[in-house]
């Protein structure tokens, strides 16, 4: 998601914005765990949970968070 902003910020390509839309919708609607305030680490190609792990080698208390905050910095400076 930090691409596409960051695309757009220094392209000014509208594309880079609908993508990050998409993207964004996409994220919240399939991965947010409607239950519990987490997000699951994996879907399959139909967007369905595939695995109801929450954490994993990639995914831990720092990526996700820092990823939503550099997102909040550079819609800031938009």
């Amino acid at each position: 998601l930090i691409s596409l902003l960051k695309g757009y910020r220094l392209t000014g390509d509208k594309r880079c914005l609908e993508w990050f839309e998409k993207v964004h919708d996409y994220t919240w609607t399939h991965f947010k765990d409607p239950e519990y305030p987490e997000w699951f680490g994996y879907l399959n190609r139909q967007g369905e949970v595939l695995l109801p792990l929450k954490g994993g080698k990639w995914k831990g208390c720092f990526h996700v968070p820092r990823g939503l905050y550099q997102c909040w910095k550079t819609l800031e400076s938009l």
